[in-house]
């Protein structure tokens, strides 16, 4: 390793760093300030060693730039074993420098490495001085320790051992079984037997835990043709129907879509000539125990849930959205539609819970967002991505804080708000107004405050959006977009050539930020959210103005201790918590080579 000499640009530049790191985040800027000139910058070539297991630490690093590889010795004849990469932000040490311990792994540069060392006797000033920096430790400490234990080897279940009863696979629902890949293989005293096929999360197994009550849970490995015949065999000797057969002669929805809420499916495809099916965890599957549906049987199911305005517009387009709701007041959004084969549904899921922003993991930039007051907020990505739940968080927190006149445009309603701080008033397109572009200019007589935009589909309802945001109103509205660059550019693409200057100024006046966001397969069940998020500064803007697109990720990386975050490096933060596996992450990627280079990857794991 060799020492880079300070200079006042590069502490300027460690202070962004360390207000991004784990270890800093929370700190006051002064305090950073105050913390910055303390470290020494150390660089390593590829393969040179920080740190050595075993050794004493008398300092800890931030890692400035680059990645490293985190290695434990499990035996002399393996060697060491790489348990963890390191990136931007992350730390290593501090936990030996803390406990005043030999350091549990060794550090090596598994690229080019930039970090700042912080000796020992800082440690422990910061600690003393600085109330923020010991629940930062303690925070880095408990995310460690979370990761350890999935890296816990989990016993494997003996390859001839008896298929399980099916009164112990019927402990948890059929659903919740294929949809995580576990079975219950029996219980002894209050030890629940689970087989798992794949590392199962600490979510996963809470959620074992409040189905089976009072069970204390022992997770053994096994095969998947082992799984497969375990819930073949319990399936065969005890028969599931959710709901009714259709073709009974009983005609309801409700038992399927109350099993949908059970099961957290986010939406019901009903087709005929085929089997009702459910998205789980973004995956369509057959519902089990229902039949295959009649040619008239979608029909007969979904009309008693329409009202005659929707019906006579069905009869008209051949295709309606509404929403419904059952008895136990969970909504859905229902699209009605025509095919070669008749009559099609797909009724989608609304949550009767607003989530809060922190509790769908999103960064603090957001709700800085939501306390603009006035400008252009988008939140993007491809359908089913969540886009309606984070706005519906964004407008929630709004309600709660604000004293203002929230008006959302949607085409239907989802998310139902009722005022608490703001007033809240919300009009559905086809039953309160024409269109969005209707509503948009009725708003500016309506005095809201904030706009929500349930959908940006056309340049007159772009048009008036960006007008709204610029005559003094907070909007918040979405398209299908995967990255903030191509967002920018997907709003300028739609005005014609001749107007296309004039819509970038205006578009670099009045838009605040972007949220892009994908949905990820999280290990052992459910999904998490990849976010790219571009804070709009002076710099940003100009880049918009002068059509330089190209650059604003350039610029996004610069500004990370504003909020920026890139798509890429959101997505590589999910595989290093341990939370997705790269093949997943991959799929989700507009830059796959970047992100495979990210993920320490071949390049040939871009082209899958």
């Amino acid at each position: 390793m060799r020492s880079i000499p300070a200079s006042p640009d590069l502490l300027e530049n460690l202070v962004r760093a360390l207000a991004n790191c784990t270890l800093f985040q929370g700190l006051e800027p002064q305090v950073l300030k105050e913390a910055a000139p303390h470290a020494t910058l150390v660089q390593a070539e590829p393969g040179e060693y920080f740190t050595k297991e075993g050794e004493l630490a008398d300092a800890f690093f931030v890692v400035l730039n680059g990645k490293a590889a985190v290695l434990v010795r499990r035996d002399e004849r393996r060697g060491d074993e790489e348990v963890a990469l390191l990136g931007a932000g992350d730390s290593f040490g501090d936990v030996a420098v803390f406990l005043k311990e030999p350091l549990g792994a060794s550090v090596r540069a598994s690229e080019g490495v930039v970090a700042a060392r912080f000796p020992a006797a800082f440690f422990d000033d910061m600690a003393a001085r600085a109330p923020g920096f010991g629940l930062a430790l303690a925070r880095s400490v408990a995310k460690r320790l979370q990761r350890a234990m999935r890296q816990l080897p989990m016993p494997d279940h003996p390859e001839n051992a008896p298929i399980p009863a099916s009164e112990a696979v019927a402990l948890l629902p059929r659903e919740f079984v294929l949809r995580h890949r576990v079975v219950p293989l029996g219980i002894d005293g209050k030890t629940l037997t689970l087989g798992c096929v794949d590392t199962p999360s600490t979510a996963l197994l809470a959620s074992v835990r409040a189905q089976v009550p009072g069970a204390e849970l022992r997770p053994v490995r096994i095969g998947s043709a082992f799984f497969e015949s375990a819930v073949a065999t319990a399936a065969a000797e005890t028969p599931e129907v959710p709901g009714a057969a259709v073709d009974t002669g009983v005609h309801t929805l409700d038992p399927w879509l109350e099993a949908m809420v059970r099961e957290g499916a986010s939406d019901m495809h009903l087709s005929a000539g085929q089997k009702p099916k459910w998205r789980i965890d973004g995956s369509i599957r057959e519902i089990p125990g229902t039949p295959r549906l009649g040619a008239d049987s979608v029909f007969e199911l979904i009309a008693p849930l329409v009202e005659e305005r929707y019906g006579t517009k069905f009869r008209e387009t051949n295709d309606v959205d509404f929403s419904y709701r059952i008895a136990s007041g969970e909504r859905f959004r229902v699209n009605l539609f025509r095919d070669n084969n008749g009559t099609g549904a797909v009724l989608r899921h609304i949550p009767s819970k607003i989530p809060t922003l922190a509790s769908l993991g999103m960064p603090d930039v957001v709700g800085r967002f939501c306390a603009q007051p006035k400008g252009l907020v988008l939140v993007t990505g491809p359908t089913g991505s969540g886009k309606s739940t984070t706005l519906a968080a964004m407008v929630d927190l709004i309600n709660e804080t604000r004293d203002d006149h929230i008006l959302t445009l949607e085409d239907p309603v989802e998310f139902v708000h009722p005022s608490k701080r703001a007033h809240v008033n919300q009009r559905e397109v086809g039953s309160h107004t024409a269109s969005f572009a209707k509503a948009l200019r009725a708003a500016l007589r309506e005095d809201p405050d904030v706009v929500l935009v349930g959908e940006m589909r056309d340049l007159e309802t772009v048009a008036l959006a960006m007008e709204t945001a610029n005559t003094g109103h907070l909007v918040l509205a979405t398209l299908h977009t995967a990255t903030a660059p191509l967002t920018v550019a997907r709003i300028v693409s739609l005005y014609p050539p001749e107007e296309q200057e004039s819509a970038r100024a205006a578009l670099s006046d009045v838009l605040r930020g972007v949220i892009c966001q994908n949905l990820c397969r999280r290990i052992g069940g459910g999904r998490v959210a990849a976010l790219e998020v571009m804070v709009v500064n002076a710099a940003i803007a100009n880049l918009i103005r002068e059509g330089k697109t190209n650059q604003i990720p350039s610029m996004m990386q610069t500004g990370k201790a504003q909020g920026n975050v890139l798509l890429n490096d959101s997505l590589a933060a999910l595989v290093k918590e341990g939370k997705c596996e790269p093949a997943e992450v991959l799929t989700k990627a507009v830059d796959k080579a970047d992100l495979a280079k990210h993920l320490n990857l071949p390049l040939d794991h871009a082209m899958r």
